[in-house]
């Protein structure tokens, strides 16, 4: 019975990865974008973090993670005998099949490992699979998602290493100092997660100078590697050996002394050290929260989790997505109610908290963006797109497009200062903007994305006058949340969930406005 609820729960997984939910921004920036414009012609934009004069992200875990897929996805093409670039659309989907096979494969037989008991290993293998995070985080391109699989992975490794006898623990030793050098430049949080489980490992190597030169020298030379990667990527010039030593780039350094600056993390709010253990971990865990704390199961998982979260809440910017690392490791380190009465309303609750959630954000979260980027990419008049109340636009997406389109992202600007821009951006209104579909045939073309929910537009769209902006739907879909439009304090509760649930949906518009006879073209 658990086997064929297991096979079920993952054909759940892979229903979510196909979903065009878009979690957040990074999932795109700090990952498959920057890689994509290594290895495609795609256009791509460099978020600050890669700019900056000191930068925080390394790409030397993007290269195994996103670039061998990419490489290996244009090799078939070409092999096949395609000509010109593969679509972005089908990269794009590749990556979520891929993040779908790594986290069935890699996170579930880590759990098959880290937990000794039959018995309790079906239930922990049940419990990761059916968690909403599993269905969404963890098969998008997150470096968290990529940190949970790793932080696992070395769970594993140090076990094998303390049970196995001196001659098994090399192999063992080698991956790990590999595997936790990739953890570190891949997320600088990695190392809160070794602290305690670490600690097993100084007597092991205190007897075993062989496997701990091993670990070290493995794990120097991942460092070299890494460091020189990140050198060449972030130098306009071809390095040399004495750029490495004189200018090298340390981006896991630069990322660590950028976030302890109180200053820094202010620019992306701060929260209270308790944010992580009251709000972040029950909003991803639901009702095993209530669990971890009434039936734990003492674990070096567990305590991983523990030491995770305990130097995560130390800096004051917290999102729950940092914590993705914790849960297989909780989930795994739990004991379901005893008795039957409050196991069945135990499994309801946790059934329909991740129901919700699973749906909320591996479906309808964000969820028009890309489809959109996509239905952009397609549109031959389009030269200007404007983007209000929604997620910045991954642009790669264009497929070459933005030689023409110039993206705007406006974010939660003032309705008053998104007219101004359309204003100036909008073409002059011409008989073919008024025809089915002749409007394509134009050489310029304005567009407005933004969702139904902003009630803000309304007494704009219907403008059928000679005076103003017009605006003209073409396109729409109807799967889009946007939770970042919630007002509360000047709708009240009920208004404000009816206008972003009972109107959900990312429209889109041409915007064209009159002009003078002489200045029409």
């Amino acid at each position: 019975m658990w086997r064929r609820a297991y096979l079920f729960l993952v054909l759940v997984r892979l229903w979510f990865a196909l979903s065009p939910s878009y979690l957040h921004p990074d999932e795109n920036f700090q990952g498959p974008e920057v890689i994509a414009g290594q290895i495609f012609s795609y256009p791509v934009r460099l978020t600050w973090e890669f700019t900056t004069d000191h930068p925080i992200r390394s790409v030397f875990p993007l290269w195994p993670v996103y670039g061998l897929p990419m490489l290996l996805l244009r090799w078939l093409w070409i092999g096949n005998g395609n000509d010109g670039e593969i679509p972005p659309i089908a990269v794009f989907w590749t990556l979520r099949v891929l993040m779908f096979i790594i986290s069935f494969v890699l996170e579930d037989w880590a759990i098959h490992e880290l937990v000794q008991s039959p018995r309790h290993r079906r239930v922990a293998v049940l419990l990761v699979a059916s968690s909403y995070v599993t269905w969404t985080y963890q098969t998008h391109t997150f470096s968290n998602s990529v940190e949970t699989l790793v932080v696992a992975w070395c769970l594993v490794l140090i076990e094998r290493i303390v049970a196995s006898p001196n001659q098994g623990s090399v192999l063992a030793s080698t991956v790990l100092g590999i595997v936790a050098v990739f953890g570190v430049f891949n997320r600088i949080t990695f190392p809160a997660f070794l602290l305690i489980p670490g600690i097993r490992l100084l007597p092991y190597y205190w007897k075993n100078i062989l496997s701990f030169a091993v670990v070290v020298a493995a794990g120097l030379c991942t460092t070299v590697v890494a460091i020189a990667l990140d050198t060449a990527f972030y130098t306009p010039h071809s390095i040399s050996w004495s750029d490495l030593i004189r200018n090298p780039v340390l981006t896991p350094l630069n990322n660590l002394l950028y976030n302890i600056s109180p200053d820094n993390l202010a620019q992306h709010g701060l929260h209270p050290w308790y944010q992580h253990l009251l709000v972040n971990l029950p909003q991803l865990i639901g009702p095993a929260a209530m669990l971890l704390f009434i039936r734990p199961h003492l674990s070096l998982r567990l305590y991983s989790a523990i030491s995770g979260i305990s130097v995560l809440s130390i800096f004051h910017h917290q999102e729950a997505r940092f914590l993705l690392p914790t849960i297989p490791l909780i989930l795994s380190s739990v004991r379901l109610p005893k008795r039957e009465s409050a196991l069945r309303t135990w499994t309801i609750s946790w059934i329909i908290f991740n129901l919700f959630f699973g749906t909320l954000m591996g479906v309808y979260h964000q969820g028009g963006i890309v489809p959109a980027q996509v239905f952009m990419s397609k549109q031959p008049d389009a030269t200007q797109s404007v983007w209000w109340k929604t997620y910045m636009p991954p642009i790669w997406l264009l497929n070459g497009k933005n030689e023409v389109l110039r993206t705007r992202d406006l974010m939660g600007v003032a309705g008053e200062k998104l007219f101004e821009e359309l204003e100036q951006l909008a073409t002059c209104d011409t008989p073919a903007d008024r025809r089915s579909m002749e409007y394509l045939k134009e050489k310029n073309g304005t567009y407005l994305i933004a969702p139904v929910s902003a009630t803000w537009l309304d007494p704009y769209l219907l403008n059928k006058g000679l005076e103003g902006l017009r605006f003209r739907e073409v396109w729409r879909h109807q799967q889009h949340l946007n939770l970042d439009d919630l007002d509360f304090a000047e709708d009240g509760v009920w208004n404000t969930l009816g206008r972003v649930i009972g109107r959900r949906g990312l429209a889109i518009w041409r915007v064209t406005k009159s002009c003078p006879r002489q200045g029409r073209s």
